[in-house]
């Protein structure tokens, strides 16, 4: 009998642990189906099915939220202390983050110094490495032990060594969308995100520095502005021989130009007649050759042979980049006057206007920080206007004073007519206030909605409407980095504006910012990259809006952020357009969302004409545009300046009254 009962406890164990096997094996098939369906979603009746049915989009029903990291504030002086590590512990580091999805798209430099700095943690077995809901600013890489994932207490996978995970920390100041406890001992290399972004931040200023200085070498180059020799840099490319290569050879036609960055190489030509190659110079880091092929197609006239025993790195550029950077003398762009003292004078007109005048008729929007009420001036129901209330102490918890300035400073000085005017400002102890344009024809998203998407000529005048308004703030140096359809308003006549500018910074020419911030779906990839940014990243937002409208969900959609920006890093040729996009305006989404920034239609020289020269606006009235004078495509229904009907209904505001902040931050505000 008591063999029986040994031999059935040992069926129910060997039971257990296949059970256990079975449950792993479950969760991880469920961990690549939710994979596959971040990327591509189950097909319900009714829905739209794409040309090579691959892909089947639903039309988003959700708001898309706007995320922003702390400003990135210049750490590039700073050092951090590197760790020492064994061999086998370096390549397990190095080849866990070429195999993750967003830290494999890394330069190799940039892996190295992660490498170096990433310092040792021990967790002991049951213990908590990351709490779901707990604010993050740490990524990891296992190297011994298992852990355990799993969301609102559900068992999600199980990860061993050389896996890397608490990525999305890295990026920005975010909540953890997961609990990952230690199944066993676990060792792990961690890096933190100041010194995470410190690296990316400081290699990519050190790489356009130097290539800048290459450039000003060049006669060629020599009297271009900053601003042109920052976008030449951001089009070349590396290239690497090894000693013996050819790099140029006599005779060969060519169209490209070289800076050589390391190494050195011999220059040699071959005489009439003769079968030798005879050398006539050497040229070392800093020299360069080819530049006659940017002007035209040119015969080389010489051999450039990589001569050193570590090989050779040349900057490279061809003819056909080169001509798209650089404007001929009459094509210098025309600014725009300057109407500050217009503007002034509107400003003025609401010098008289205190908060306790302001009556609350509805509630036309909840955002990040607030709400943003539909108001009168007193007893005067013949007008009203959008009062945007935001909360200090918010502001200040997440380190968003500088966004609030700049979007202050950039509202009050706009006057165009495709952006939404701010006249006053007020505050309180609790609160900011923006008394702004009010514009009650509704969100353009409401509307894409509730019809799931537009056609192309309506999707044509919206995108002609935001391209008025990117021409009016990067012709004054302002990025906006929050283009999408919920902060695009209906006026009363039916012309879209521009809204919410929380994000938006000035530039110098030609340089660059490093914040992260935007909407996930809509963030460029240098931006997910900390390569440095600049207003080609709203060129990038405007392709995958046309998108949006045209089919009623953005060409980059994941299940979570991440999954989204590992999505937006593969590119735009790996989405799928559905046939509902016409060639012309599959062709203009494409030039938009060009991986190089530099590459992208609108930030060539032709500048923003180039977008508006495409042929997918071919017949469009500009000047209708411009002058008002085009009917557009959607009319709202307004009875009154008090109605709010074309608006979502909100309930009322429970949080109660938030803390006071006299710190005096917002001094200037």
């Amino acid at each position: 009998m008591q063999m029986v009962l040994i031999r059935k406890d040992e069926q129910i164990r060997d039971l257990k642990t296949m059970l256990q096997q079975k449950e792993e094996e479950i969760q991880q098939l469920q961990s690549h189906l939710d994979k596959y369906q971040s990327v591509f979603s189950l097909w319900k009746p009714g829905q739209a099915v794409s040309r090579n049915s691959r892909t089947i989009r639903e039309p988003r029903k959700q708001r898309a939220q706007g995320i922003s990291a702390e400003p990135q504030e210049d750490f590039t002086d700073q050092t951090f202390p590197i760790y020492p590590k064994s061999e086998r512990s370096r390549e397990l580091i190095k080849s866990a983050i070429l195999d993750n999805g967003f830290m494999k798209n890394l330069e190799l430099p940039q892996i190295n110094e992660i490498v170096d700095c990433m310092y040792p943690v021990d967790y002991k077995e049951d213990s908590l490495i990351i709490k779901e809901g707990d604010v993050g600013s740490i990524v990891y890489v296992m190297e011994e032990g298992k852990v355990e994932v799993s969301r609102e207490g559900k068992f999600m996978i199980s990860m061993g060594p050389g896996t890397v995970f608490g990525e999305l920390a890295i990026l920005y100041n975010c909540k953890r969308t997961a609990t990952i406890k230690a199944k066993s001992d676990c060792k792990l290399w961690a890096i933190e995100r100041q010194c995470f972004q410190t690296i990316m931040m400081r290699s990519g200023m050190i790489r356009q520095a130097e290539y800048t200085e290459f450039l000003k070498s060049v006669p060629t180059f020599r009297n271009l502005p900053d601003e042109t020799l920052i976008k030449i840099a951001d089009v070349l490319n590396e290239s690497f021989y090894n000693q013996g290569d050819y790099i140029i050879r006599q005779g060969a036609r060519g169209d490209t130009f070289f800076i050589i960055s390391k190494g050195r190489v011999k220059v040699t030509i071959k005489e009439p007649g003769s079968l030798e190659e005879k050398e006539i110079r050497t040229l070392g880091r800093g020299d360069f050759f080819g530049e006659k092929a940017l002007q035209e197609e040119d015969t080389r006239t010489a051999n450039v042979i990589a001569n050193d025993p570590e090989g050779v790195c040349c900057l490279v550029i061809d003819r056909e980049a080169f001509k798209q950077l650089i404007s001929d003398i009459e094509e210098i762009r025309t600014k725009y006057v300057d109407e500050s003292t217009a503007r002034r004078k509107i400003n003025d007109g609401f010098a008289h206007v205190k908060l306790n005048e302001l009556r609350v008729i509805a509630t036309l929007g909840v955002g990040g920080f607030g709400r943003v009420e539909l108001v009168q001036i007193g007893n005067d129901t013949g007008r009203s206007y959008a009062l945007k209330q935001m909360k200090k102490s918010q502001i200040v918890e997440t380190r968003q004073q500088q966004h609030i300035m700049s979007e202050k400073e950039i509202m009050e000085e706009a006057n165009c007519d495709f952006v939404v005017k701010l006249f006053r400002t007020f505050k309180d102890t609790k609160y900011l206030y923006m008394l702004m344009e009010c514009c009650l024809g509704g969100e353009l998203w409401t509307i894409l909605r509730d019809r799931e998407n537009f056609d192309d000529s309506t999707t044509r005048f919206y995108t002609a409407c935001v391209v008025e308004a990117f021409d009016y703030l990067h012709s004054r140096g302002i990025i906006y980095r929050d283009l999408k359809p919920e902060n695009l308003l209906l006026d009363s006549q039916g012309y879209v504006k521009l809204v919410d500018f929380g994000f938006a910074k000035k530039l110098q020419a030609g340089r660059k910012t490093w914040t992260f911030c935007g909407t996930p779906e809509y963030i460029a990839p240098e931006v997910i990259l900390n390569k440095g940014h600049d207003i080609s990243a709203d060129y990038w937002s405007l392709g995958v809006l046309m998108f949006e409208l045209l089919t009623g969900t953005p060409p980059f959609t994941g299940s979570d952020p991440m999954k989204t920006y590992n999505i937006i890093l593969k590119g735009i040729e790996a989405v799928d357009f559905p046939r509902t996009i016409t060639h012309n305006a599959a062709a203009l989404i494409k030039k938009l969302c060009r991986d190089n920034p530099a590459e992208r239609l609108g930030y060539q020289k032709g500048e923003i004409r180039d977008i508006q020269k495409h042929r997918w606006f071919d017949g469009f009235n500009w000047e209708g545009l411009r002058t008002r004078t085009l009917t557009p495509p959607i009319i709202p229904k307004i009875r009154s300046p008090m109605d709010s009907s074309n608006f979502d209904e909100y309930p009322p505001d429970m949080d109660g009254l938030p803390p006071d902040d006299v710190s005096g931050w917002d001094a200037d505000f």
